[in-house]
C-alpha cells in the first residue's frame, strides 16, 4: 500500500483502490447512488461495522441494506435503543438493562418500581414515534474503561456498571449516543432513527437480571419490527391466527388433555385426546407392521448402571429422574435406547436374520426447567414412537432409505412438507474417527441417492453417532423438528452385542435409531395448530354428531347412531333440550367433522341432513350412501389427506 491508497474487494469479487480512511458509506456510493442511501450496516473483513467506519487498510467489504437479514437485524437492533430512549424520556429513574435482537424484533429489560401496563406500552410507543420523527443521528464512540465508569456512574445506571465489570479495564469500550441517549453497545447500528419505518411493541413479562433467578426481576418490553408496514401487519396477522390455533387454548376448547398441579408439565389425555394418540399409534403400527417391525415394551425404570454404561449418564443425568430401592440407585428412562439394546441381547442372531427392527412407544422422562414448559410442545413426560434397527454394514444404506420411506408416507398422511439436516460429530462425543467417517459418508450417500436435497448442520450430531432429522412445515408456514434417523457404532460396543456372521464369527452390528413422531405429544400439539383443531375425520375424536329437530325424531336419531356405531363410526347424540340453531352452532365450535340434522323429511325417507364442517350449506344424502361415502373417506386416509 502506498500514497495512502488502500484495496477494497467488494461482494462480488471486484477489487476497488479508494483513498485510506474512506467510510463504508462513500463506498456504497461509489457502487451506485442507491446503495449509498440504503446502506445501513456492513461487514469488514469479517467483522459488522457501521456505515460511517472508516476503512483504514486493504479489505474485503460487504455492504447490507434493510433488504438483507443482516441489515433487517440492525434495524431491530435500534429500535430497541429507541425504546429504551423513550422510556429513559418516560421514566427518569429508570434503570437499563440489555436490549438485544430476537426472531421478528427485539426486547429491552427494564428495572423500575412501577409495572409497566397497556397505557404505558401506547404512551411509549408515541414517545419512540417521536424520536424517529426527530431522525436523530446515531454516533458511535470509543472511550477507556475509566471514563465508561465515569459516564454511567454519573447516569446511575447500575446495570450498566455491572456488564462494564466484566469487560478487561485495559480494553477500550465502544457506546452509542442518539442526543441525549446512551448505552454500553458493540453495535453497529443504523444511521439514524428516522430508517424506521415500521414497529410494534407487543408485551411485557419478567426476566431475572442475567438469567439468574437469585437476582432481581426486570421488566422485559418487547416489540416487532420489520423494514415495512406491510411487513409488520402481515406479521401481526400471523401472530393473531397463530392464537386462535393455540394448542393449549383448543386442548382445554375441545376437550383433549389438561394438567394439574400435581404433576407439573405431565399431560393428563382426556378421553378425546386419548382417540387421537390412539389413531397416531394405530397409523404408525400399520406401517410398522407393513416395514416388518416388531413392537416391545421395556420398563419405565431401571438400574442407574445402565445409564451409566450406555453414555447416557454423562450426558443426561441432570435432566434424569432417580429413585433409589433396596439400596439399588434406579433411574426413569430418558430414552429408550438401552432397553432395546437389553432386547437384542436376548438372543442370539445370524447374519441371515439381520436387519433386526425392533420399535416402540415408550414413555420416557425427562426434567425441563419450569419456564421451559409449553403445553404439549414442552413437557417433563412423552411418548416416543422409538425404533432400533440392527443391521450388518452392508445393509445400513438400503435399511436408512427404507426409513426415508416411512417417514414420507406419515408426513404425506397429514399434508406436511418437511425440509432435511444432517448433522455431524459434536465436540462431546464417542468412538473412533474412522467410524464417525463412515457413518456420515453413510447418510450423505442415502441423501445424495435419495436426491434429497439437505443442509449441513456440523457439530449437532447425538454424542454415539449422526444424524439426519426432518423439520415439517405446519399450516402457518412453522417449522417443527420431528422425525430423526441416527447412525450408531457405538451401542453395539458398550453392550457387547454381536451377531454370527458367514465364517462363524461373532460381530458387532450397526444400529439405527429412528422416530417418526419423535414425541407423540408434541406431534399432537403440532397437529393441532396445523389442522385448527379441525381435525381429518378418521382423526377426530367425534367423527359424527346427530341433532334431532325435535324430541319427536329421538328414536331415529337412536336408530342412525346405532347403526353407525356398529360400523365403527365414533358418533354423539345431543339429545339436550336447547334450540336447533345453538346446538349446530356448539357442533361447528368443537369442529366435529360431520353435522347430521334429522327431521321429519330424514325419517320418511331414511336418509340424512349432512352439514360438513367449514360448510354453511347443507345436503341430503341417504343413510347407506352416507355411511359408504364415511367408511371410504377413513379406510382411505392415506390417500384423501395427502
Amino acid at each position: 500500500m502506498s500514497n495512502s491508497v488502500i484495496q477494497v474487494q467488494l461482494a462480488d469479487g471486484k477489487v476497488k483502490e479508494y483513498q485510506q480512511s474512506i467510510t463504508v458509506v462513500e463506498v456504497a456510493a461509489s457502487i451506485s447512488s442507491s446503495l449509498g442511501k440504503n446502506a445501513v450496516a456492513a461487514k469488514v473483513n469479517g467483522k459488522m461495522v457501521d456505515v460511517n467506519y472508516k476503512l483504514m487498510e486493504n479489505a474485503v467489504v460487504e455492504i447490507f441494506t434493510l433488504e438483507s437479514e443482516e441489515g433487517l437485524s440492525v434495524l431491530r437492533h435500534t429500535t430497541a435503543h429507541v425504546l429504551a430512549q423513550a422510556v429513559k424520556r418516560l421514566h427518569r429513574d429508570v434503570q437499563l438493562g440489555i436490549g438485544p435482537v430476537i426472531e421478528h424484533g427485539f426486547y429491552y429489560d427494564f428495572k423500575l418500581k412501577e409495572s409497566f401496563n397497556e397505557d404505558d406500552l401506547q404512551q411509549i410507543e408515541a414517545e419512540m414515534k417521536t424520536i424517529i420523527k426527530e431522525d436523530l443521528a446515531i454516533k458511535r464512540e470509543l472511550i477507556s474503561y475509566d471514563a465508561a465508569v465515569q459516564l454511567f456512574t454519573e447516569r446511575n445506571e447500575a446495570l450498566k456498571l455491572e456488564l462494564l465489570e466484566s469487560l478487561d479495564k485495559h480494553e477500550t469500550i465502544t457506546i452509542y449516543r442518539q442526543e441525549e441517549f446512551v448505552d454500553l453497545c458493540r453495535g453497529p447500528h443504523l444511521p439514524s432513527t428516522g430508517y424506521i419505518k415500521a414497529f410494534q411493541l407487543s408485551h411485557v413479562s419478567g426476566a431475572y437480571w442475567r438469567g439468574d433467578s437469585d437476582r432481581d426481576m426486570l421488566q422485559r418490553i418487547y416489540g416487532f419490527a420489520f423494514k415495512k408496514q406491510r411487513e409488520l401487519e402481515a406479521h401481526l396477522e400471523f401472530i393473531a391466527e397463530a392464537r386462535k390455533r393455540d394448542h393449549r387454548k383448543l386442548g382445554k376448547q375441545l376437550q383433549l388433555f389438561m394438567f394439574s398441579e400435581e404433576a407439573p408439565g405431565m399431560p393428563f389425555y382426556l378421553p378425546k385426546g386419548q382417540i387421537i394418540r390412539n389413531e397416531l399409534e394405530n397409523l404408525s403400527r400399520e406401517i410398522q407392521n407393513q416395514a416388518a417391525y416388531d413392537e416391545v415394551r421395556t420398563p419405565l425404570m431401571m438400574n442407574q448402571r445402565l445409564w451409566e454404561q450406555s453414555g447416557h449418564w454423562d450426558h443426561y443425568h441432570e435432566n434424569m429422574y432417580f429413585t433409589e430401592v433396596d439400596d439399588t440407585k434406579f433411574a426413569m428412562k430418558p430414552m429408550n435406547c438401552p432397553g432395546h439394546m437389553l432386547i437384542y441381547k436376548n438372543k442370539l442372531y445370524s447374519y441371515r436374520d439381520l436387519p433386526i427392527r425392533i420399535a416402540e412407544f415408550g414413555q420416557v422422562h425427562r426434567h425441563e426447567y419450569s419456564g421451559a414448559l409449553n403445553g404439549m410442545l414442552r413437557v417433563r413426560t412423552f411418548c416416543q414412537d422409538d425404533a432400533h434397527i440392527f443391521v450388518r454394514k452392508d445393509q445400513i444404506e438400503a435399511e436408512i432409505a427404507q426409513v426415508f420411506q416411512l417417514i414420507d408416507q406419515v408426513y404425506q398422511t397429514f399434508g406436511f412438507s418437511y425440509t432435511v439436516e444432517l448433522s455431524t460429530r459434536p465436540e462431546k462425543s464417542l468412538g473412533e474417527d474412522h467410524l464417525w467417517e463412515a457413518s456420515e459418508q453413510a447418510l450423505q450417500n442415502v441423501l445424495h441417492q435419495l436426491a434429497v436435497p439437505y443442509q449441513l448442520n456440523e457439530g449437532d450430531g447425538a454424542f454415539y453417532g449422526p444424524k439426519i432429522d426432518f423439520h415439517i412445515r405446519d399450516a402457518l408456514g412453522r417449522s417443527h423438528q420431528c422425525a430423526t434417523i441416527q447412525l450408531d457404532f457405538q451401542m453395539p460396543e458398550k453392550f457387547d452385542l454381536s451377531y454370527i456372521n458367514e465364517n462363524n464369527e461373532k460381530v458387532r452390528p450397526v444400529v439405527i435409531h429412528r422416530a417418526i413422531y419423535g414425541s407423540i405429544d408434541r406431534f399432537f400439539g403440532i397437529l393441532i395448530e396445523h389442522f385448527a383443531g379441525a381435525f381429518p375425520v378418521w382423526l377426530a375424536p367425534v367423527q359424527v354428531q346427530l341433532i334431532p329437530v325435535s324430541n319427536v325424531h329421538l328414536e331415529y336419531c337412536k336408530a342412525v347412531e346405532s347403526t353407525l356405531k356398529h360400523h365403527g363410526i365414533r358418533v354423539e347424540l345431543d339429545e339436550r333440550e336447547e334450540k336447533l340453531g345453538y346446538k349446530i352452532r356448539e357442533a361447528q365450535m368443537q369442529k366435529i367433522p360431520y353435522t347430521l340434522v334429522l327431521g321429519d323429511r330424514e325419517v320418511a325417507t331414511a336418509s340424512v341432513n349432512v352439514r360438513k364442517y367449514g360448510n354453511k350449506q347443507s345436503e341430503g344424502k341417504s343413510l347407506d350412501s352416507f355411511l359408504e361415502y364415511l367408511k371410504q373417506e377413513i379406510k382411505e386416509r392415506l390417500l384423501l389427506c395427502k
